[in-house]
């Protein structure tokens, strides 16, 4: 029953133009998934050879990489130890500041550059003085507390020939003169010992100590400015491979060093890359010991994760000695990627590498689809698994998007044509039905408002014409009240007369200069009167000093009255409007006032359009015809004002006028 009032007139036609148009976007759709379905599939046909062509191309260029690098440390491991030293330190100024030629034998552990690693798997005993050099000066300073004299002994010794009693008074000098309360000549010793030249006290060299210690001492000061100077070179010493040290005396001082001073990002991940290169170097060092053994190869390459870092070891050995590289990645994205640039550009793709345990050694993973070509360690030989995804999958289908276009066009009209027949054609269903209510709700709100006036006038006429009503002050209440049902009609019918000429633009208002306070006190008697026997009250406040309006008396009292009568009707329970009349900046204002029902502010853009009504209306039983906002909206704006209203749902409503002045 419910579907065919649906598909009467003139809704039938939305149902009519939705089912074939729906049909045909349903057949275009499922059409264009297959052709796009082929077209993707085509695509990824095609971008896979592309992409595995590219990786076999890749692959080969770094496994010839990677063959020179071993040749390179081959030619190394042939030559005589001092040529070893010559050439290897000039083959390691052109790896770049992330990686090494590391040298390993009987003889020692050796890195090219020197520089390059911040400590050393081993290092050969220093050499020391012996322990009774400082008996003395030591007894004086642990057993008679004598700081001055033991102070006294250690400068004689630091005037030594020999640099490691010179170096190991220095600092007991240093360290019994900031006992004795001399921070500052404790702090010139430290200084001059940092400048004494290359020497080692207990194993460790003079210098980090002597800027150790200057750190303690300045921090025992709470001098932060030079601490934090110190702390930095002492730092960048450290992290610099200034000093032959090993893993556990590096990372101590490292770790002190943190207490002081906090190196930025750039400088961190520096710290980390020389500390990795450190491990990896370590690893060789053990290599070269099972080589030794013959329990590991003589020769080989691997990709190992050290410090969150990723390094790669290359080795050549005989049980003699081992010549080894330590890379880092920054090292293969700066030295073999280039290699692979130029196709990595003409295809438009990403190269990415991961070792065995998954960890990205160059280029990044991330945002990689499953479409790519994968060449593993059993493919190439390589120490890597290469990757190689390409870069911008919108590029790649840029051929294929010609047609992928045109069907997309026609979907998208034929979509575009659905929705906006379908908008145009239920916004004018909708339309005609809502105007229909609103004609429907207007004649009988008219209906209403015409039959209560009509009907007290029948009724008093009645009375009178029977001559029922004896005396004479009935009467004149009846006639009383016949004028005034008679001016509620009057109102009305003008009302809606003046609506009809203002919505034609055929009204015609007739300006003079008035007095906004005689007006308002003129319409608020005769309003307080038409409502005094419904029980309400009017207080009106106006400003005697109010500069006069050019205004028609006529319609600007019709726009007050109903906004007065508003007030009325819709305060049930507050028996008192109230009106006043302001100057509001250079302008005057007319504010009606009341305490009532209020009106929710989802409704307060819709109150000025004709026929509306809020919802509060019915529920309080309040009978109007929706027009009388629309009036009064008409009637400031053909004045230059404008209409304000503040509301709060509950607490109740104020209507602004506001006019401007009359031109001098």
């Amino acid at each position: 029953m419910w579907l065919r009032k649906w598909f009467q007139p003139p809704r039938h036609l939305l149902g009519l133009f939705l089912g074939i148009t729906l049909v045909l976007a349903v057949a275009l759709a499922w059409l264009s998934n297959r052709l796009f379905e082929q077209d993707r599939q085509l695509e990824r046909q095609q971008i896979q050879q592309r992409l595995n062509h590219a990786a076999d191309v890749i692959g080969a260029r770094l496994l010839r990489e990677l063959s020179n690098a071993r040749e390179r440390l081959t030619d190394l491991l042939a030559l005589s130890d001092a040529a070893l030293a010559t050439q290897a330190r000039g083959q390691a100024e052109a790896l770049g500041s992330n990686a090494a030629i590391v040298v390993v034998s009987q003889r020692g552990f050796q890195c090219f550059p020197a520089e390059r690693l911040p400590y050393y798997p081993a290092l050969p005993a220093p050499a020391e003085p012996s322990p009774g050099a400082f008996a003395a000066g030591e007894a004086l300073e642990f057993q008679q507390k004598d700081y001055a004299e033991a102070a006294a002994t250690f400068r004689k010794l630091a005037m030594a020939k020999d640099p490691s009693i010179r170096a190991g008074a220095f600092l007991r000098l240093a360290r019994n003169l900031r006992k004795g309360g001399q921070s500052e000549a404790a702090l010139a010793v430290y200084a001059e010992l940092i400048e004494s030249g290359p020497t080692s006290v207990g194993g460790l060299p003079a210098e980090l100590l002597a800027r150790h210690s200057r750190c303690i001492l300045l921090d025992v000061l709470g001098r932060h400015d030079e601490l934090q100077d110190e702390a930095g070179r002492l730092n960048a010493a450290l992290d610099g491979g200034r000093w032959r040290l090993t893993r556990s005396a590096y990372r101590y001082y490292a770790q002190e060093t943190r207490r002081w001073y906090a190196p930025g990002p750039e400088l961190q991940t520096k710290e980390q890359d020389s500390a990795a290169l450190a491990a990896g170097a370590e690893l060789l060092w053990e290599r070269w010991q099972r080589v030794a053994e013959g329990e590991e190869h003589s020769t080989g390459r691997s990709s190992v994760w050290l410090n969150d870092r990723p390094v790669l070891l290359m080795w050549q050995s005989t049980p003699r000695r081992m010549v080894g590289l330590v890379a880092g990645g920054r090292h293969l994205e700066e030295t073999w990627l280039p290699a692979v640039q130029p196709i990595i550009d003409r295809q438009g793709i990403r190269v990415a590498l991961s070792d065995s345990e998954g960890h990205t050694v160059v280029g990044n993973l991330e945002g990689a689809t499953s479409q790519q070509a994968l060449l593993t360690p059993a493919d190439t030989q390589l120490p890597w698994t290469v990757h190689v995804i390409t870069a911008d999958p919108g590029a790649a289908s840029a051929q294929l998007a010609g047609r992928r276009r045109l069907m997309v066009l026609g979907l998208a009209l034929v979509a575009v044509l659905v929705v906006v027949g379908s908008y145009f054609v239920s916004r004018a269903v909708t339309r005609k039905l809502e105007v229909a209510r609103l004609q429907s709700d207007f004649v009988s709100a008219v209906s209403h408002e015409f039959r209560s006036p009509l009907a007290s006038l029948r009724q008093l006429s009645e009375l009178l014409a029977d001559g029922r009503v004896s005396s004479d002050d009935r009467r004149r209440q009846y006639y009383e009240a016949l004028r005034r049902e008679s001016e509620r009609l009057h109102r009305l019918v003008e009302g809606l007369l003046d609506f009809g000429r203002m919505e034609a633009g055929a009204r015609e208002y007739r300006f003079e200069t008035l007095d906004p306070v005689a007006l308002v006190q003129d319409v608020g008697r005769e309003f307080a009167q038409e409502v005094a026997e419904r029980g309400y009250t009017l207080q009106v406040q106006a400003d005697g000093s109010l500069p006069p309006i050019r205004a028609d008396r006529e319609a600007l009292s019709r726009a007050l009255w109903n906004l007065l009568d508003n007030a009325a009707n819709y305060s049930p329970a507050c028996k008192t409007v109230w009106v006043e009349a302001t100057q509001l900046d250079n302008r005057v204002a007319i504010r009606v006032r009341d305490q009532g029902l209020g009106i929710s502010p989802d409704e307060q853009s819709h109150i000025f359009k004709k026929f509306v009504r809020v919802a509060s209306a019915d529920e309080a039983g309040v009978k109007g015809t929706g027009l009388g906002l629309a009036i009064v909206q008409h009637i400031v704006a053909a004045h230059g004002g404008e209409i304000r209203v503040e509301s709060l749902p509950g607490v109740g409503s104020t209507f602004t006028i506001v006019l401007p002045v009359a031109k001098e």
